[in-house]
């Protein structure tokens, strides 16, 4: 279905874009930093289902658009790679700034987990993201259903690690998640997502 190079290539730009702060990040940090670990992490099993949830209306989406509007596919390609330079901008001017919540008290996991699943389902920008992003990676010589959602479980487990990782980090070490590492870490990874945005609508074109 895939090719070692797609693979490769989504691979690299699901880890740039996944260990990106983000609203997601804010509260798994959040919540590690103010009741622990496990309450980080309770936040990512939850955000990574509602990840999940979103790749379903993705793939059904794509695989009914490239039935029925297949010459719209390019079109809606070109402008998920300008919005992924768009996005790359933005993180450029990001301050890095993370939740540094007091601790609390202890709170039930699944109420943690609902919770990050609801933030991820409160930001619209989510959904417009996997449909801008995947598709870039969809060979519409094949079915587009399978493809999307392999492509989202890939980025589902990367996603799971780094995600994981800032539960771990701000849980355990809360002083390495400073916010100057964090706005330089927005820095590279912005610029490195503006030059692939660039050059995916380039080899779209081409």
């Amino acid at each position: 279905m895939f090719d070692v190079t797609t693979l490769i290539a989504f691979s690299t730009a699901c880890f740039i874009l996944a260990i990106v702060p983000g609203p997601n990040v804010t509260v798994i940090t959040g919540q590690a930093l103010a009741r622990g670990t496990l309450a980080g992490l309770a936040v990512v099993a939850g955000t990574q289902l509602g990840v999940f949830l979103m790749i379903l209306v993705v793939a059904f989406g794509m695989q009914t658009l490239v039935t029925f509007m297949g010459w719209a596919f390019d079109w809606i390609k070109l402008v998920g790679a300008a919005y992924l330079v768009w996005l790359g901008f933005n993180m450029l001017r990001a301050t890095g700034k993370l939740d540094t919540a007091k601790a609390v008290k202890p709170k039930p996991l699944w109420q943690l987990a609902l919770q990050g699943m609801l933030v991820l389902w409160s930001n619209p920008k989510a959904l417009i993201f996997f449909g801008a992003f995947i598709p870039q990676f969809v060979d519409t010589s094949h079915p587009a259903f399978p493809q999307v959602v392999v492509l989202g479980l890939i980025f589902m487990l990367i996603a799971t690690i780094t995600d994981g990782a800032y539960a771990v980090l701000a849980g355990s070490a809360r002083h390495l998640l400073t916010a100057a590492r964090v706005k330089w870490l927005n820095r590279i990874s912005g610029a490195i997502l503006m030059a692939g945005g660039v050059w995916l609508a380039l080899a779209r074109r081409s």
